[in-house]
């Protein structure tokens, strides 16, 4: 079965620049769970875990693809990855 996950895009994509691979355009929780899981510079913050939490339960129908995503964008404010932030550089 090829589409185990569903196919969910947010309204509007999220750009984010990330440490190893520079700037990325998220285009829904799939994609953002891969960054957070794989390549987030920093695990510990208590909206990385939530925003973790909101993209699995979008992806399993529990939330809405737009709950993660401002979860995800709390949590790349936390980050310091969304452009226009001097913490990371891409």
């Amino acid at each position: 079965m090829e589409d185990d996950m569903p196919a969910l895009s947010w309204n509007t994509p999220v750009q984010v620049n990330m440490p190893h691979s520079g700037r990325q355009t998220v285009h829904g929780p799939f994609a953002a769970l891969i960054l957070l899981l794989d390549e987030w510079p920093t695990i510990s913050g208590p909206a990385y875990a939530m925003a973790r939490s909101r993209c699995r339960a979008a992806l399993d129908g529990r939330a809405t693809p737009e709950e993660a995503r401002e979860l995800f964008l709390t949590a790349a404010e936390e980050a310091s990855v969304l452009p226009g932030s001097h913490r990371y550089v891409a």
